[in-house]
């Protein structure tokens, strides 16, 4: 199994290509679901990190969904040979969030798998119009901020709800004036991956 598709970050994030792989790009329709569980899902995952041809990486960033799930501990394993730099947790200012993000702490400082820092997603919106600032998902325990002072860890920003992050995606258009906090997530990831 050799797959990949080169996608274009706008350089107002970073200034060089990406690749990406998606379970998407092997589905028959967009419709289709993917209910695996164990030993199928572990070798989807392995067949991404072993087997899809990514050329020469600078980096090598893996988005998976919230939690401590198998899903995880499967990339942790399987890319410890690689001497896996750092993970970046993200959270938004709800306590539930935030409660899952501990337990991500935890999973990770058990693995012995450095945190780079963490990133507040929808931390507020800015109406384009008026630019009044509202707090969507009002931080009753102080956020993102607050865990981040509790654990020890940096919080590398906190990123704005961006309706043109969606439109962007949704479409496939690139280079949309997107908010700088995107910048500086990738500014501090390549300063603590390169450091």
């Amino acid at each position: 199994l050799i797959i990949w598709r080169a996608i274009c970050i706008s350089e107002a994030v970073v200034s060089t290509q990406s690749t990406g792989m998606s379970i998407d790009f092997l589905l028959s329709s967009e419709e289709d679901a993917v209910i695996w569980r164990g030993a199928k899902k572990n070798g989807m995952i392995k067949d991404f990190l072993s087997s899809v041809d990514w050329g020469e990486l600078d980096y090598l960033v893996i988005d998976t969904p919230p939690g401590t799930s198998d899903e995880h501990l499967a990339i942790v394993s399987l890319l410890k040979q690689a001497k896996i730099t750092g993970t970046v947790l993200v959270t938004t200012p709800q306590e539930v969030s935030l409660g899952d993000v501990r337990k991500e702490i935890n999973f990770c400082r058990k693995l012995r798998l450095p945190v780079i820092g963490l990133v507040e997603n929808m931390a507020r919106y800015e109406c384009p119009k008026c630019r009044t600032v509202s707090e969507i998902f009002p931080a009753t325990s102080g956020g993102a901020q607050a865990l981040a002072d509790s654990e020890g860890m940096p919080l590398i920003c906190s990123i704005p709800v961006c309706p043109q992050v969606g439109q962007s995606g949704d479409n496939g258009v690139e280079g949309l004036d997107i908010p700088t906090e995107y910048g500086i997530l990738v500014e501090q990831v390549i300063r603590f991956c390169d450091g």
